[in-house]
C-alpha cells in the first residue's frame, strides 16, 4: 500500500503531524485509539 495515497503532511493543519487524507484525524490520534482498545470499526 502506498501510504502516501492517504497521509497528507501540511504544515497549516494540525500542527504539521501526518493526517488522514481530507481528514484533520492525526495518524498519532488513530494509533492512540487502537491501543486503548478502539476498534477499527
Amino acid at each position: 500500500m502506498d501510504y502516501k495515497k492517504h497521509i497528507t503532511i501540511e504544515a497549516d493543519k494540525r500542527g504539521g503531524k501526518p493526517c488522514i487524507r481530507g481528514m484533520r484525524i492525526t495518524v498519532y490520534d488513530i494509533l492512540e485509539y487502537l491501543a486503548s482498545g478502539m476498534s477499527v470499526e
